[in-house]
């Protein structure tokens, strides 16, 4: 699960075969402003709300419950089915991203990113609304795809003891372009896979810590 992290700097940004980014965002919460690259728009980053507005919300508060979508239910949930059975796909680049964690006894915030500093690509979903902002709602918004995690050697630490352990999905850099590429659910599907332990590292993260990472390797598409 992931309710709180660091998007890709613009630095970073800048680096891959895209226009950077023309929109200011910064640490992201549900209803903040994020980057994302859909399948829609493949050659621009895009700027959305965090947290999936699907076409029938009367208001934004939605994002508030819908910044992540369970892999096992995306053709059931009403939230999120026009979306998955349209292939509306797409990848939000997180910096680094937070968890609980309860080894304590108590909640502590933890930092998880990758060791040499490259950026995470999140399969996510997309939806788009040009009449949104009329209305009061954004014109795009994302949720982040979530996977079970209870065997996974390092995201399973994270969330209550008694809890399901659940984690984002991490696309290895070869498979950005792929999830793009999509053409069905099948081929979808088959990109949802845990991310190494191997290539994550987690940290205690307070507040006051701001993730350090180095710019981005720009031959990811």
């Amino acid at each position: 699960m992931c309710a709180n992290f660091h998007p890709a700097s613009p630095g970073q940004l800048a680096l891959f075969p895209l226009p950077p980014p023309d929109f200011e965002y910064a640490e992201a919460f549900p209803g903040s402003v994020v980057p994302m690259v859909s399948n829609a728009r493949p050659r621009c980053w895009t700027p959305a709300c965090f947290g999936l507005v699907p076409a029938w919300a009367k208001d934004e508060r939605i994002s508030r419950s819908t910044y992540n979508a369970r892999s096992e239910t995306l053709a059931d949930k009403p939230s999120f089915r026009a979306a998955w059975q349209r292939g509306q796909l797409c990848i939000i680049p997180v910096a680094e991203f937070y968890e609980p964690d309860y080894a304590s006894g108590r909640a502590v915030r933890w930092g998880i990113r990758r060791p040499e500093g490259r950026p995470m690509g999140v399969a996510g979903l997309w939806s788009h609304h040009p009449e949104g902002p009329a209305r009061g709602l954004p014109e795009w918004s994302v949720s982040m795809l979530t996977i079970n995690a209870d065997a996974h050697p390092l995201l399973r630490r994270f969330h209550k003891p008694e809890d399901e352990k659940r984690s984002i999905v991490i696309l290895p850099d070869g498979a950005w372009g792929p999830w793009l590429r999509c053409r069905s659910e099948a081929e979808a599907r088959a990109l949802l896979q845990p991310f190494s332990a191997e290539g994550l590292e987690a940290r205690p993260a307070p507040r006051e810590t701001r993730a350090s990472v180095a710019p981005a390797d720009s031959q990811l598409f």
